[in-house]
């Protein structure tokens, strides 16, 4: 992979991460049309999300700072005998709240990676799940959205978006696209939705993160992947554009204007398809 590939990739991720119209599905169509080996890719792909770890960690960073000293307080009660106490405060709460969407979205990514993976060539599913995102966020705009906030907040609510996350697994299905779904189709207020649907990628996006660092280290060391230099490029080009997306999408959503985006990923999707066909 060439510096300018990578970064086009990183570019393309740290705004499609966080738009919601699917970077995994970018990316696949991408490597697909500039005809990029695709032996080294997913692993490039999985660590670009350092970058857009980054861009969360930057925007968010006093929620993620109250996050752990909130966990620290909690393991002090536990220890102490004043046990749990999910509703001690909203942070806690969140922070449980966080924990439970995280279990669906790992117990299927674990047992279900493969299969998944064998997609990304696809361009036909890819172009049909970029649809499916786009029907979804335009029912979402139209009748979603409500006042509840973390207050509100259960944890059959939390289940449910962690599975909306989980769907995003396959290429196409944008992950911040249906985790707003979610939000919004259980009635959520539309900045707590967004706000929720970044901080519950980090668990996801970490764990992936540190499963491919190993196949990332390997690949550089041995030779048979991307120089150093070219893959950090593309990370710090996708925290770069990751935190303008993350800043669009807060705005987007606040404003409803997520119709423009289901505009673009039925655009997307169809004009992917008929790339796809033989000619």
């Amino acid at each position: 992979m060439t510096l300018f590939e990578s970064i086009i990739l990183g570019l393309v991720q740290g705004l499609a991460e966080f738009l919601p119209i699917s970077s995994s599905g970018h990316l696949a169509a991408l490597q697909y049309i500039f005809g990029i080996d695709g032996s080294n890719v997913l692993t490039f792909t999985v660590m670009l999300h350092f970058g857009t770890l980054v861009a969360i960690f930057v925007v968010y960073w006093k929620d993620i700072v109250d996050l752990v000293k909130e966990l620290f307080a909690t393991i002090k009660d536990i220890c102490t005998g004043q046990g749990v106490q999910v509703n001690k405060n909203d942070t806690r709460k969140l922070g449980f709240m966080i924990i439970t969407a995280s279990v669906p979205t790992a117990i299927i990514g674990l047992l279900l990676n493969d299969f998944f993976e064998s997609l990304y060539a696809r361009m036909t599913v890819i172009g049909v799940c970029l649809i499916i995102t786009g029907c979804g966020l335009f029912f979402a705009e139209r009748y979603g959205g409500g006042k509840r906030t973390i207050k509100d907040m259960n944890f059959r609510n939390a289940f449910f978006i962690g599975l909306c996350q989980s769907v995003a697994i396959m290429p196409g299905i944008s992950r911040s696209g249906a985790t707003m779904i979610g939000g919004l189709a259980c009635k959520f207020d539309r900045a707590f939705a967004v706000r929720y649907a970044f901080l519950i990628s980090i668990p996801s996006v970490l764990g992936a993160f540190l499963l491919e660092v190993p196949e990332a280290v390997r690949s550089v060391s041995d030779g048979t992947g991307m120089s150093l230099g070219v893959m950090l490029a593309g990370i710090a080009v996708a925290a770069v554009s990751g935190y303008a997306a993350i800043k669009v999408m807060i705005k987007a959503v606040t404003n409803k204007k997520l119709m423009y985006f289901s505009v673009y990923t039925w655009i997307a999707g169809a004009a992917l398809i008929i790339y796809s066909i033989p000619a």
